[in-house]
């Protein structure tokens, strides 16, 4: 009976201890699974990231210069968060052993109980390694977000500077990059959209580039000088309206003989924008008073954009007397305002061209 008593002293032990094991264990399994559920999360999450920042780094049109200090920063970022992403997969291949059916004698419960307290140990350091790799992906993951929202940004900031640097590109160029301006300065999150953003934004800044050289190669010749300072003077008559140009030989059927022609075609759109033709002879007139005021004329046309509903716009004798006034209220005088060719426009016209600027 003592042995019996014994024997069954020992199987109460041993299921007891076993059951105290087996229930830590399991608490500690469950527990590192949810944070290796967790790792492996953070870890694509992470590589999203930084896919999205290698994509930024490797933009093959950078027409928008890039901070040199801005671009190195990122790149650190990039490798460190690589470097974390790969010890967090290293961390989440361990294993969590699950428990299989419970021993029935007590020497062999005795055994299990030991083997699950050494994995215990085991899980819980695994658990303490994957937190670890955690808390190195979130900041690898904000310093890659932070360096490259700031290159982002910075590129879309600049975009003013560029366009103002390259006053002859092409309108469609020019509405393109403000565009995608808009969408990088207003990125929060950095993904595919913002790499996308920002390589839009780069393709654009090229396009304004590439339009630009073309209009210049258009202007060139004998006259260019003369013509980019028509251009200059037309649009400091018009800030804010989008302005392209054309030269012709003959505009509107003038230009020989010393005649001039032009011709103006506008977009109600946002932004306001428009096309200005000018004959040659504008160019080799310049900067004769009627030169000047035959391109106030075509301005008056121009600026209409930014006074829509200030005239009658059903006619084009309405709309030519607009610009003729247009051009008188802002003191150009000579008849090549318009005067000539379309007659002196009323009182009630130049009063109210004297509100559009």
């Amino acid at each position: 009976m003592a042995v019996i008593a014994a024997i069954a002293v020992a199987q109460l032990a041993a299921n007891l201890g076993y059951d105290s094991a087996a229930a830590r264990y399991e608490d500690a399994a469950t527990t590192t699974n949810g944070t290796k559920s967790q790792t492996e999360r953070e870890a694509a999450d992470l590589r999203v990231t930084t896919q999205a920042a290698s994509q930024i780094l490797s933009a093959q049109t950078r027409a928008i210069p890039v901070d040199p200090e801005l671009e190195a920063t990122l790149s650190e970022a990039v490798a460190d968060a690589e470097t974390a992403a790969t010890r967090a997969d290293a961390a989440s291949a361990g294993d969590v052993p699950t428990m299989g059916d419970k021993p029935i004698w007590f020497w062999e419960l005795f055994g299990a109980t030991e083997l699950w307290e050494r994995r215990l140990t085991q899980v819980e350091k695994l658990d303490d390694d994957l937190r670890a790799a955690i808390t190195d992906m979130t900041s690898a993951d904000e310093r890659v977000t932070q360096g490259g929202l700031s290159l982002v940004s910075a590129a879309g900031e600049a975009a003013p500077d560029f366009e103002e640097a390259h006053r002859s590109a092409r309108n469609e160029a020019v509405i393109a990059l403000r565009s995608a301006a808009s969408d990088a300065v207003e990125t929060t999150v950095l993904d595919d959209t913002a790499a996308s953003a920002y390589l839009a934004l780069q393709t654009a800044a090229a396009q304004v580039v590439s339009t630009e050289a073309e209009e210049m190669a258009e202007k060139s010749g004998p006259l260019k000088t003369q013509r980019l300072e028509i251009e200059a003077f037309a649009r400091s008559l018009a800030p804010g309206v989008l302005l392209e140009f054309d030269w012709s030989p003959v505009v509107n059927g003038a230009g020989y003989d010393g005649s001039m022609g032009g011709y103006t075609t506008w977009w109600w759109d946002d932004p306001g924008r428009a096309t200005i033709e000018l004959s040659d002879s504008v160019a080799e007139q310049w900067p004769a008073e009627r030169s000047r005021a035959l391109v106030a004329h075509e301005v008056g046309h121009a600026i209409s954009v930014k006074c829509e509903g200030m005239y009658d716009s059903s006619t084009q004798d309405s709309i030519e007397k607009w610009a003729t006034a247009w051009a008188i209220s802002m003191g150009f005088t000579d008849d090549a305002n318009g005067v000539w060719a379309y007659g002196y426009p009323p009182q009630n016209y130049i009063d109210a061209a004297a509100g559009c600027r």
